[in-house]
């Protein structure tokens, strides 16, 4: 375990640069300058998405770096990092961390959770686990598996989990007391109150990504926001 990664990214703010195929910045020279941006701004680290990108990013900035592969299989929910196939590529492509999928749900190929972690341990020396969950049992399974950091990113996007408007500090709150691996908060982390309370409740860092990364979502969040408490031009005539 290389600890003195582990340590760069306590009590900081990793930032997840990523987009998707139709969003305008979707593509690696957009994210690299994403991820330079987040490190002049003070990040830790930052998690990124595909070979291309991590690799650019890479090229670009010296923050460490948690690489995930989002690829869909037909048949299976499980998306970040699903196989060996995409480890290892985020791997080869500079990652100092990988992030996957550590639901309870079935992975694509069939292959068990510790089947995954035993075979990137093999082939792939060096690199650390960081296990993406969605529930305190599955927390706790990750951390019996030997997994470096344990994060809350899937929180919500299973149906057995909480569905939340914000951050789920509780799920944050329980991992950490176990102080068995870091624990980093993410998932609807949209305001600066939200990371405060994520780091009270004993994450060793959080992870921040479309509240800092996809103007298009923070946009419309401002939009809403107006178009519910300020009366349109029609209201204010017709009064």
């Amino acid at each position: 375990m290389n600890t003195r990664l582990l340590e760069r990214l306590a009590k900081g703010c990793i930032v997840s640069c990523q987009a998707l195929p139709e969003e305008p910045l979707f593509g690696a020279h957009h994210m690299a300058a994403m991820a330079a941006a987040a490190e002049q701004g003070g990040a830790a680290g930052i998690r990124a998405n595909t070979a291309v990108d991590i690799k650019a990013i890479k090229q670009r900035c010296s923050l460490p770096v948690i690489g995930l592969y989002k690829k869909v299989y037909p048949g299976s929910d499980v998306y970040i990092t699903p196989t060996f196939e995409e480890a290892k590529e985020i791997a080869e492509a500079g990652a100092d961390f990988i992030a996957l999928d550590a639901t309870n749900r079935e992975r694509p190929d069939g292959v068990p959770l510790s089947g995954l972690l035993n075979r990137i341990r093999a082939e792939l020396p060096g690199v650390m686990i960081v296990a993406d969950v969605s529930t305190y049992e599955e927390g706790v399974c990750a951390m019996e598996l030997g997994v470096e950091l344990v994060s809350t990113t899937m929180s919500g996007y299973t149906p057995y989990s909480p569905q939340l408007d914000g951050p789920d500090i509780e799920l944050v709150r329980r991992l950490a007391e176990l102080k068995r691996v870091p624990v980093l908060a993410e998932g609807r982390i949209w305001t600066i109150e939200d990371c405060l309370a994520c780091m009270n409740a004993g994450a060793h860092a959080v992870v921040i990504g479309t509240a800092i990364t996809r103007p298009q979502e923070i946009t419309k969040r401002f939009v809403a926001a107006i178009g519910t408490a300020v009366p349109s031009f029609k209201e204010m005539v017709e009064e």
